[in-house]
């Protein structure tokens, strides 16, 4: 979906089209949810700091994010998906990969479902179509919005690249650093890397993998469901935080919110853990695997609680969040019926 969280917003407020419409929280270290193509032309993307998109662009409309509504909207979208499609996979609210293999017309069949996205919900939609998930991905993000691209792997080795590694998803920005620094900045110039170049910075399999990105190579199926291995909940403070009672404070709601999920999902997890940035930037994370799976309050909360008084801050907290991970679904037992006589 094309700048998703700001293109249902602009739905039930329609005087904004053709501003520079930002979604971002309201605190002093919210970051950008999302940003419409008027307020990217001023530099403002995902992740960026709020305060420096306001700089960049101070005439542009703020937005507090809506999730609900974006949910509801993603719903929307996702259903008129798999009412045209038998396998589709959704990756958050604004994505999925669809299985076209022995459809007669693929493309007309993508073309017909981003019609019927936009007739019923208003919403655009860019598409891309490869042989398999990555080709896809790197072509339904090159020419947003509205865009339909359709790549063969060849088409896709020769057209992307000239471009930056950070291009292929998988290769986040401490990787190209990595690879920059050994001289690789373009993914054919990462494919054609010698292994033993690559050796210098990553293990041999992690050159290969990479290797095989900057190929477009990719074996992973399109499968309906997606497996969930973790949930968390993690909050950025307006000030920092050096009082370990008011972290154990707010450590117990996170704790609440996120058992609260893992109940409505019906999973458990066997690993309890928590994440704290320093004011420093620094960032420190602790855990502990647990005999059985659980998702009670009680059990997840003591346990976070003790890897945070274990830890014991050594400087403010900028960033804290609990994690339980390795997640199972709960086996609901039959309920027992009384005989009475």
């Amino acid at each position: 979906m094309d700048a998703f969280y700001v293109s249902v917003e602009l739905r039930r407020r329609p005087e904004l089209r053709g501003r520079p419409v930002i979604v971002a929280g309201g605190g002093p270290r919210s970051v950008v949810t999302t940003a419409s193509y008027e307020a990217r032309r001023f530099g403002v993307g995902s992740a960026m700091p709020a305060s420096q998109a306001r700089r960049l662009c101070p005439r542009g409309v703020f937005l507090p994010p809506d999730f609900p509504y974006y949910r509801t909207a993603s719903a929307e979208v996702m259903g008129i998906v798999r009412g045209n499609v038998d396998t589709a996979e959704v990756v958050g609210l604004d994505e999925a990969y669809l299985e076209l293999t022995g459809l007669p017309a693929p493309k007309a069949g993508m073309r017909r479902i981003v019609a019927e996205i936009k007739e019923r919900t208003g919403l655009s939609a860019s598409v891309g179509i490869g042989p398999n998930k990555l080709v896809a991905k790197v072509a339904s993000d090159a020419e947003k919005p509205n865009g339909f691209v359709v790549l063969t792997l060849a088409e896709a080795c020769a057209r992307f690249a000239q471009s930056p590694c950070r291009l292929i998803p998988g290769i986040g920005g401490k990787t190209a650093e990595r690879l920059q620094a050994l001289g690789v900045g373009t993914v054919a110039a990462l494919a054609e890397a010698p292994l033993e170049t690559l050796g210098s910075a990553f293990t041999a399999r992690t050159a290969l993998y990479l290797q095989a990105l900057a190929r477009f190579e990719h074996d992973g199926a399109v499968t309906e469901e997606r497996k969930v291995v973790s949930e968390s909940r993690e909050m950025t403070f307006d000030r920092d935080v050096d009082e370990l009672s008011e972290l154990e404070t707010i450590l117990a709601r996170q704790v609440d919110e996120l058992c609260a999920a893992l109940g409505r999902q019906g999973h458990r997890g066997r690993t309890v853990g928590i994440k704290v940035r320093l004011d420093d930037f620094s960032t420190h994370t602790r855990a502990r695997t647990l005999a059985v799976p659980v998702n009670g309050v009680d059990d997840v909360g003591r346990v976070a609680l003790e890897l945070l008084r274990a830890f014991e801050p050594p400087r403010p907290v900028r960033l804290l969040g609990v994690r339980v991970s390795g997640l199972t679904s709960v086996e609901v037992e039959p309920e027992q019926l009384a005989l009475c006589v």
